[in-house]
């Protein structure tokens, strides 16, 4: 079985490599160029086919997303469909599944034409894609059709969940063209013969069961991937080029006391107005807290404008601008906290080294991630966060004082229940992915199907 997939998750190809399956990672020169170095720890090794990235003016280190035109980025999506289906075309007769990232809807329709099944792999939970589905199918039953903003405070139930989940109007996404692409991505799924999860079900216990009976999905949960690849450590992941400040950053959390650090990361996208940054430095400060901050984009380059005079203190913070080793970060003892923007692969890093955190949401699935940190499994504090969108003009500024209380109850006694069910989490996300284990047995049950339907095919001995 050779999946080709267009996404940036190597370590899902070696989670089925690791089961003797042939895979082949479709993908262009930057990204080839950046997932290289893991992919070649797979054994059996697994192959790297290169398409050229589509001419839409993008710099090549734009191309993987990050400070990228997301209009470009959409655009050159689309117009990898072609180069896609010649490799079907030359391939198809070998391949037995293709995993395409949900991002890439339009490969369902290039799949079928070859007769080859399309697998969705899904980068976010299942709890958000549950409340998502919720939402979508009974189209916001709690809004208010006749105003097209209605009042941002009001609180909305997502109908039909295991637990009662309520979020804001202004906490959900509202644009016309983005809730067409979402279900655009959703329909395409939906059709596909089956979906990958990553995640496992310790973590979201009862969505799993909520997600193939009641909205009657197939979905295989093979999370936390990065630990069923055996990769311990994806410093680099989404570039080849470390900030200088990273190197640095390990010695000093050696000399730092166990779980008194707190790491403060947003992603590559987040942006923040100068307001904010101050506000946020100023609630560092004033939490009395060691901190690892990782600064990246636009918010590194005027930090000069925002950041106080005299921060940070060399004892108390380290301050990494650029790209930072996340998971040997979350993975040191000295860390005890993580302030996150929700992004559901920076959260199953967090639950997988047993980490509790603060919660910032700011788009996306990020404030559905929230609720499940916060109220379902009860390792995480808000700051807040009510406003959903990319863009740092649309956010309310969130006072250093609310952010050093948020730091404080996690890190303090009050935090001593969520830090305990916060190691548990990474403890069971480790057995997961172990023989015997509940990922493991669903990616093995996965294979099983697919050699199986391999069988029943004419000539089905390929």
């Amino acid at each position: 079985m050779a999946p080709a997939e267009d996404g940036q998750q190597p370590p899902l190809h070696m989670l089925f490599a690791a089961r003797g399956v042939r895979c082949t990672i479709l993908t262009t020169p930057v990204q080839a160029s950046i997932i290289r170095s893991i992919v070649d720890l797979s054994s059996p090794p697994i192959d790297i086919a290169v398409v050229p990235f589509p001419d839409v003016g993008l710099l090549p280190g734009t191309q993987s997303g990050s400070g990228g035109d997301h209009g470009k980025l959409q655009q050159a999506a689309r117009q990898l469909r072609e180069p896609f289906r010649q490799f079907l075309a030359d391939h198809h007769v070998e391949i037995d599944a293709v995993v395409s990232d949900s991002f890439f809807p339009w490969s369902l329709d290039v799949t079928a034409e070859y007769g080859v099944p399309r697998l969705a792999f899904l980068g976010t939970s299942m709890f958000a894609r549950c409340c998502a589905e919720s939402m979508l199918r009974n189209d916001n039953p709690d809004d208010d059709d006749d105003d097209d903003e209605g009042d941002p405070n009001a609180v909305l139930s997502v109908p039909g969940m295991p637990h009662h989940v309520e979020l804001r109007r202004s906490q959900l996404m509202r644009h016309p063209d983005q809730l067409t692409f979402v279900k655009g991505i959703y329909a395409a799924d939906q059709k596909s013969y089956g979906e990958l999860v990553n995640s496992f079900h310790e973590l979201e216990l009862g969505y799993v069961e909520h997600y193939r009976t009641t909205l009657r999905r197939r979905a295989w949960l093979v999370g936390p991937v990065a630990l069923a690849s055996g990769s311990k450590d994806e410093a680099s992941r989404g570039t080849d080029v470390l900030s200088p400040d990273a190197d640095g950053c390990i010695p000093w959390l050696d000399a730092k006391p166990a779980g008194s650090v707190v790491y403060v990361a947003f992603g590559t996208l987040a942006s923040f107005s100068p307001e904010q940054l101050r506000e946020l430095a100023r609630g560092l400060d004033l939490s009395g807290k060691n901190f690892v901050w990782v600064i990246s984009g636009a918010d590194a380059a005027s930090s000069d404008i925002w950041m106080p005079e005299g921060f940070p203190t060399a004892s108390r913070g380290y301050i990494i601008r650029g790209w930072a080793q996340q998971v040997l970060i979350l993975n040191h003892p000295a860390v005890g906290d993580f302030l996150t923007h929700c992004g559901w692969n920076s959260t199953l890093e967090a639950v997988s080294a047993g980490v509790p955190m603060v919660t910032w949401p700011r788009h996306a699935d990020q404030f559905f991630n929230e609720k499940l940190v916060v109220d379902v499994l009860e390792v995480g504090v808000s700051v807040g966060a009510k406003d959903y969108g990319s863009s740092m003009e649309t956010h309310r500024v969130i006072g250093a004082e609310v952010i050093a209380g948020a730091v404080g109850t996690l890190m303090e006694v009050q935090g001593d229940a969520m830090r305990s069910r916060a190691r548990d989490l990474g403890i069971k996300a480790r057995s997961a992915v172990e023989k015997g284990g509940s990922s493991y047995g669903d990616a093995g049950q996965l294979v099983d199907e697919l050699m199986a339907r391999r069988s029943r095919q004419p000539g089905g001995g390929r």
